[in-house]
């Protein structure tokens, strides 16, 4: 082999060896950046027949990503299922502070002092300062309600602004991956830092929704919502959008009852049924299904218009149909509460009834003729044996316990699910750094190995010239 031939091979394993060190030193800079992926130069070798004057050596090939999509996969449905238990934790926190099982505060609370002051009503039936506490009291506890009812509706209103938010932030990064896919439309399908990109992307997008991700022969990816709705394909997007809307089928039973939130695709489907997961999912769950248990939709009253509706009729029927013989007193009873006639809007209005004073109030039982027989009744009310004392068969405070346990469930569980979560997209990151990360040992091993190599061909190739150089001074001379 010629001495022209060995220079050649050995500038050749030179640039190959360099490559190898620029992918490799590319590999330590973006070491941490999101979504990077080791980057691996291969090397081909060259035919070596000196016959044929092939020389041999070896050349720089393709860089390989070592990638793998069934990790990243596994890591946005991890990050999904989190971002879904996390905002359930956040929604369903809220909720709780307005709902107190604990008896010290809010409607428990006032509903004990009510049912304290119809006992001491029944022990003095006569007595002005004791009816006038009950119409005290009987205010405190149409107050509870009402600020309850605020305050869901206040929960509601946040839900609302977070859901457009949420939409707004899954179209602006689906509209950052259109760009990315225009960017490898146009021929950067093998750059390592779009790549990064595009796949920390998807990683932000998964905290809202599950969608599937395909790369198709061009290098883009196709993004489809559930697994079915359109979202990205090639460059182009297709947006979802949020609204407000009274459903119409089947006919409402609440005419006037709150409207439920709608997610529909860029073609107008309405796609809501289908968006069942991530932060997204978790807030059109709060939003459409546990929100409307408590203060109601189209087709049910909701919980707590349930509760102070069946308190206020059950206390108005009694108060209404006492008498007395006490000359102070109104000869017929008169309603304690009166709301309004929407019936998702009862906890909201409740109120005491403006006719209602010390005067109005009537304590004796037609039926008996006991004098005080209807505070004694009111006073049951708190710990009841009638069923038309109760609400499904409970107490109206046990009915109460229910909703706000309810919201603790969901709470706890909720918490336990997002402890799992962390854990398990923790794994499934592990799992992906061992697969595609970046290991700075190995890293550091192959810097080594080839800059060695480089060294050694670079002072190869120092010799082979300076035999060149004595060669053509040889034959110089004997010319």
């Amino acid at each position: 082999m010629s001495l022209l031939s060995s220079l050649v091979t050995s500038a050749s394993a030179l640039s190959a060896y360099d490559q190898v060190l620029s992918v490799t030193q590319n590999n330590v800079v973006n070491s941490s950046t999101p979504g990077y992926a080791r980057q691996t130069m291969t090397l081909e070798a060259r035919e070596f027949d000196p016959t044929r004057g092939d020389a041999g050596g070896v050349l720089a090939s393709d860089v390989l990503s070592s990638r793998n999509e069934f990790d990243e996969q596994a890591v946005r449905q991890q990050n999904t299922l989190l971002g879904e238990s996390s905002q359930n934790v956040g929604s369903l926190t809220s909720l709780q502070s307005y709902f107190d099982i604990t008896g010290n505060s809010g409607i428990p609370s006032a509903l004990n002092s009510l049912f304290q002051s119809f006992s001491a009503w029944g022990q003095t039936p006569t007595d002005a300062n004791a009816r006038q506490t009950v119409i005290n009291d009987a205010g405190t506890v149409a107050s509870a309600f009402q600020d309850t009812a605020t305050g869901l509706a206040q929960v509601t209103q946040n839900t609302n602004i977070q859901l457009q938010q949420t939409v707004n932030q899954v179209n602006q990064l689906v509209g950052q991956l259109g760009q990315y896919n225009s960017q490898i439309m146009a021929g950067n399908r093998n750059d390592a830092g779009l790549d990064a990109q595009i796949h920390s992307t998807m990683e932000q997008l998964s905290q809202y929704v599950s969608f599937t991700a395909t790369q198709q022969s061009d290098g883009s990816y196709t993004l489809l919502l559930g697994g079915q709705t359109p979202m990205l394909i090639e460059d182009k997007q297709y947006p979802i959008s949020y609204s407000l809307e009274l459903p119409t089928d089947p006919p409402p039973t609440n005419e006037n009852g709150p409207p439920t939130a709608h997610i529909r695709a860029a073609d107008g489907a309405d796609i809501t049924g289908k968006v069942t997961a991530g932060q997204l999912g978790a807030l059109l769950d709060v939003r459409n299904t546990v929100l409307p248990s408590y203060i109601g939709d189209a087709y049910q009253a909701g919980d707590l218009n349930t509760l102070a509706k069946q308190f206020a009729d059950r206390v108005n029927q009694l108060l209404t149909q006492g008498t007395s013989t006490d000359s102070t007193v109104s000869s017929g009873g008169t309603a304690l509460f009166v709301y309004g006639s929407n019936a998702t809007d009862v906890a909201k209005t409740l109120a005491v009834n403006p006719a209602a004073t010390a005067s109005t109030l009537v304590s004796t039982d037609p039926a008996t003729q006991v004098v005080n027989g209807i505070p004694l009744a009111l006073a049951n009310l708190s710990n009841p044996t009638a069923g038309e004392d109760m609400i499904n068969g409970e107490s109206y405070t046990q009915f109460y316990g229910d909703m706000a346990s309810r919201v603790g469930s969901g709470l706890a569980t909720a918490t336990s699910q997002q402890s799992v979560q962390q854990s398990a997209l923790a794994q499934a990151q592990n799992l992906r750094q061992q697969d595609s990360g970046v290991n700075l040992n190995e890293e550091a091993m192959t810097l080594v190995q080839f800059q060695t190599a480089y060294e050694a061909n670079s002072r190869l190739i120092t010799v082979l010239d300076q035999l060149t150089q004595d060669v053509v001074q040889i034959l110089g001379a004997t010319g």
